[in-house]
């Protein structure tokens, strides 16, 4: 094997960004190997960020899901959710927990003022406020049946709730010239669509679509805008057709949390710099097959 490329010095235009560490030759000690995956580590590591994730009440939920990991990645993070059940989560992971509507403009505003004043700057967000719950379900109705209530419900829900919580942060991610949005789209609306969920598509594509334009925004201030997709997912809302659905797809079943959770962190690494305005679909291949 070739000795490893020596490392030019950074420039101006390269400052700050992830390193490159390359692969340490086949005779290389264990204390040397062991020197450059704790390097690696360290460029994934989240200690010192201030994260916000929404949507994260639910245990067995895509939110809480990542909120775990990004505090095992190091950050502080502060969830939020429509009810008082947030403070349980925060608990178990050493998380602050917040209660909030994120469809209201005033509920936001003051939510940014009351984590900023307990935790710090937000350097990082994750707009996973919206997916559906047993006591918020979704509306699956035909559009000839679907009322323009339902319609601005589900607007408010999915797609209001991630332009209002970004609008809150990035600004401050800009000026400080780092940070990290994570929305959570939807396969449904992005690449695949079923009968009686037109007002659900609609959102999530809608999600997708901010995330392109608000990248563009901040492309050039170290503020990286990306969105996961996620397919069938098995969480404490799935409903028995959601879950047939899962099983007769190409892996034979539904995705986990945690799977969603694993793509979010990648996107909010600090080795992710150079990826932005993306929507990563985590499907397990459903949108590819025939």
């Amino acid at each position: 094997m070739n000795s490893p490329r020596p490392r030019q010095a950074p420039n101006d235009r390269t400052a700050g960004l992830a390193e490159v560490i390359d692969l340490p030759p086949a005779n290389e000690d264990s204390e040397e190997n062991e020197a450059r995956l704790g390097r690696i580590q360290e460029l994934d590591s989240l200690a010192g960020k201030v994260a916000l994730v929404t949507g994260a009440g639910a245990p067995d939920g895509i939110g809480y899901a990542i909120a775990t990991r990004l505090r095992l990645l190091g950050a502080a993070v502060a969830i939020v959710s429509t009810t008082k059940r947030i403070h349980e989560r925060a608990g178990e992971i050493d998380a602050v927990g917040f209660v909030a509507d994120l469809a209201d403009e005033a509920e936001v505003g003051g939510l940014g003022d009351a984590i900023t004043d307990s935790m710090g700057e937000v350097d990082i967000v994750v707009n996973n406020a919206g997916l559906t719950s047993k006591s918020d379900p979704a509306v699956v109705k035909p559009v000839a049946q679907l009322s323009y209530e339902d319609w601005q419900n589900e607007m408010r829900r999915n797609l209001d709730t991630a332009f209002l919580v970004s609008r809150a942060f990035v600004q401050g991610m800009a000026e400080r010239g780092w940070g990290r949005v994570v929305n959570i789209a939807a396969a449904i609306g992005v690449i695949q669509a079923v009968p009686a969920e037109a007002a659900y598509a609609a959102a999530k594509a809608g999600v997708s679509g901010l995330t392109r334009a608000l990248a563009t925004e901040v492309i050039a201030d170290g503020v990286t805008v990306n969105a996961v997709a996620p397919g069938l997912v098995r969480t404490g809302s799935s409903t028995v057709n959601e879950l047939q659905r899962g099983l007769d797809g190409p892996m034979g079943r539904p995705g986990t949390p945690e799977e969603i959770a694993a793509a979010a962190a990648f996107f909010c690494a600090p080795s992710a710099s150079f990826v932005t305005g993306q929507t990563l679909v985590v499907d397990g291949g459903a949108g590819i097959r025939a």
